[in-house]
């Protein structure tokens, strides 16, 4: 299974169609040489040019693929441009069409042309010493095999040619030669890396094409009638073929997943045998002329020369196999310590360094590439509840369920904690919200740990990679998104969007301006009256922090109070609030008396009942404002009591201390009910979504669950306390439902302290219709 191909690639073509018309080029001549006409040649050579321009234009194609890197499209195209120049060898060679030994320099200077634009091309590859001592090297390599190619073709193979051949047909079919050499040999180099960026198949097939050309020239030269037309017009098809299978072969690299490093074997390279060859084939050179042309005594002494060369070289290449041998045990070791650090330990994928690696390498190859980000919801608190232990094997079932949902191609990774990610090879937004679907879905079911049953969603974040988008860029768009799905709800997915990176700003920006306001005393308190809506009389209020910001104006808490949340900043400014509004209730017992309300309420984030001081910190300002435990009641959220152990080891610390608690937005949780009996609750606040529309009597459900929670607190002896009270109609209905306390804009708007303080000496105000809305 392949990624979908791009529009650049469907673009370019899949090089099948060149490749195919290669084969039939070759297959022709194969034809034309069983059946030929001694005096129709011509019809055997002009199978070469059609070959040459299909393999050129499949050269090209894939050099324009926009998605492959610079370097590999720079090479192709170089590639294509030598195939064009080898055409016009092959024309040349079609407009001569003849069985001569030797070759024309019509033919001979672009075929010498055509192979130096392709030596060229491999050269100006990255791979290997780069350094002037490892290009010192290649040249060394280059002028052994030059002058020893040189000496054998002319030793050799130049004094077998038939009588009356030419001697510039001769010296040009020889350069040909030595050129083949010289081009096979920087081929095999680049072959045997496996650091290239080229498809090492590939470059394996573009060997095909120089062995052609030393065939070519030594068959030119002492061939016979047959040997000679066989490679005159087979030769450029199979060079063309040659040329049009590695550009098919890299296509279909393309369209497969990449290796990934950790796990690719090293590749033996042995291009160090080239120099050796060369001095061997010197040693048996001169030793053959030795033997023709000197006396015995001289030619003993050479051929003991010879013979102490080869043992030498023998030497030197046993030797290089037992340096190969340790080389590939080091190569062994590397590659496991790199697999060992590339792994995480608990679960067996891939890890962080891992991951990125990977996708950094994608990005860079200019290939589709999609983040999604998984974290498990509220893991903390089944690792405070259950132990480390179990907490392990959690996210190690978390790991087996990611390997056995993820495809070939797509890598799973776990990047730490209880945080995972999945690489895909795709682009497509219905590709990657498919796969966010199917992960999610996956994690949905429960998992055995041990014992028990438990389940374990997460929230997942999913970001497609971008034009110039780098590895840290795409895994920080993911994790905006996945926090995106974690307070929406949790156990979702969301997709990134540009805008969320904007969000993010703005959120730092005000976060930053937050933390100045804490310490300026931007930030003021404000007092929701709470009434007793059987008599009218003020029962209590809720201290609501508020933030007048000297540029932006009036923020609302909507905005400020999640930037608190996140940042951390809510411990500071709840500290503040809580301090604050003790100190105004002091002030107001002061001011009025018996007059004055008994209790203020304080919300409570879940940030703060983490903080191991919290318990000291209300007990000491109890203590420094004069106020008992029950004049102070915190508001919490059920979200918050089902934190986790630390979280409930807070809350029992502060009931038993006789702070009251209040357990806010009661009813919009999953689990409202089991929670009371494992939470220390003397209030309960009705949510104001079951107080909306409760007047018509149209909505049954929402009148059931108002009439429910009243009921409920009556039969606990809790106190019930209606949120959001705005009309008369719906005072009524709670009122007879038997609520007795209320708060909402209704009854009065939140009011600055002074206001607050006015009401306490106040009548009672239901008969007016409370009049202060």
């Amino acid at each position: 299974m392949t990624q979908p191909a791009g529009p650049a690639a469907r673009r370019a073509g899949s090089g099948l169609a060149a490749l195919l018309v290669a084969a039939a080029t070759t297959l022709a001549v194969a034809v034309w040489l069983v059946v030929r006409d001694p005096q129709a040649v011509v019809l055997g050579y002009v199978w070469g040019p059609a070959a040459m321009v299909a393999a050129a234009f499949s050269l090209q194609r894939i050099g324009s693929m926009v998605v492959l890197p610079r370097v590999v499209r720079a090479f192709w195209r170089q590639l294509g441009h030598a195939a064009v120049i080898l055409a016009l060898s092959c024309g040349a060679a079609l407009a001569l069409a003849n069985n001569n030994a030797g070759m024309s320099l019509y033919v001979a200077v672009p075929m010498l042309t055509g192979m130096f634009w392709t030596m060229t091309a491999f050269l100006r590859l990255p791979f290997g010493d780069r350094t002037p001592l490892g290009w010192a090297r290649v040249l060394l390599d280059l002028a052994t095999v030059a002058v020893a190619g040189g000496l054998l073709f002319w030793y050799v193979v130049l004094s077998s040619a038939p009588s009356g051949t030419g001697l510039a047909t001769r010296a040009a079919a020889g350069t040909v030669g030595v050129a083949g050499l010289l081009c096979l040999t920087v081929i095999g180099q680049a072959a045997g890396r496996a650091d290239g960026p080229i498809d090492p198949l590939a470059l394996r097939l573009l060997t095909v094409a120089p062995m052609v050309a030393v065939a070519l020239a030594v068959l030119l030269i002492a061939g016979n009638d047959f040997s000679r037309l066989l490679i005159s017009v087979g030769g450029s098809p199979l060079v063309a073929l040659s040329f049009a299978s590695a550009a098919y072969q890299q296509r279909r690299a393309f369209g497969r997943p990449a290796a990934d490093p950790a796990t690719r074997p090293p590749r033996r390279v042995r291009t160090e045998l080239v120099p050796l060859t060369a001095v061997t084939a010197m040693a048996v050179l001169i030793g053959y002329v030795a033997v023709a042309e000197m006396t015995t005594r001289a030619r003993n002494l050479i051929f003991g020369g010879v013979v102490i060369a080869v043992l030498v070289a023998t030497r030197v290449l046993l030797g290089l196999r037992d340096g190969r041998r340790m080389m590939d045990g080091l190569h062994d070791h590397q590659a496991e310590l790199e697999r060992l650090a590339m792994t995480d330990a608990l679960t067996g994928l891939a890890n962080r360094p891992r991951f990125v690696s990977v996708l950094t390498e994608r990005l860079a190859a200019h290939r589709p590439a999609t983040v999604l980000l998984i974290d498990v919801d509220d893991f903390k608190m089944v690792n405070d509840t259950m132990g480390p232990a179990l907490g392990d094997q959690l996210l190690y079932q978390v790991a087996q369920r990611l390997q056995e949902n993820s495809a070939a191609q797509e890598l799973p990774a776990r990047l730490g904690g209880d945080e995972f990610a999945v690489l895909l090879d795709v682009e497509e937004v219905t590709s990657a919200e498919e796969a966010a679907g199917r992960i999610l879905q996956a994690l949905a079911e429960p998992f055995r740990v041990g014992e028990h049953q438990l389940l374990a969603h997460a929230s997942l974040g999913v970001a497609i990679a971008g034009p110039g988008d780098s590895a840290d860029e795409v895994l920080r768009n993911a994790d905006i998104a996945m926090y995106a799905a974690k307070e929406g709800g949790k156990a979702a997915w969301i997709r990134f969007e540009p805008r969320m990176r904007q969000d993010v700003v703005n959120h730092a920006r005000l976060g930053s301006e937050l933390h100045n306001a804490i310490i300026r005393r931007e930030l003021f308190l404000l007092y929701q009256p709470v009434f007793d809506i059987v008599t009218g009389r003020l029962h209590g209020v809720e201290a609501l922090v508020r933030w007048k910001h000297p540029t932006r104006g009036f923020v609302s808490p909507g905005d400020f109070i999640p930037v608190a949340e996140r940042s951390g900043l809510i411990v500071p400014l709840g500290s503040w609030v809580l301090r604050e509004a003790c100190e105004q209730l002091a002030r107001w017992q002061r001011e009025h008396g018996a007059g004055a309300i008994k209790a203020i309420n304080v919300n409570v984030a879940v940030r703060q009942l983490r903080e191991p001081g919290f318990v000291d910190e209300v007990a000491a300002v109890l203590s420094e404002t004069g106020l008992l435990p029950q004049n102070l009641v915190l508001e919490v959220t059920e979200s918050s009591v089902a934190d986790g152990r630390q979280v409930r080891e807070t809350l029992h610390a502060l009931h038993e201390m006789g702070v009251r608690l209040a357990l806010d937005d009661f009813g919009t949780g999953s689990s409202s009910l089991s929670l009371l009996r494992a939470f220390p609750v003397d209030v309960l606040k009705l949510d104001k979504s079951f107080v909306d529309g409760i007047a018509d009597g149209e909505d049954r459900g929402r009148l059931a669950v108002a009439a429910a929670v009243a009921q409920l607190a009556e039969y606990l002896q809790l106190s019930a306390v209606a949120e959001g009270i705005e009309s008369e109609a719906q005072l009524e209905r709670l009122r007879s439902m038997g609520y007795r306390l209320g708060q909402g804009f209704f009854m009065s708007k939140p009011l600055p302290a002074d206001e607050a303080g006015a009401l306490m000496g106040a009548p009672a105000t239901v008969a007016s219709g409370f009049g202060l809305h």
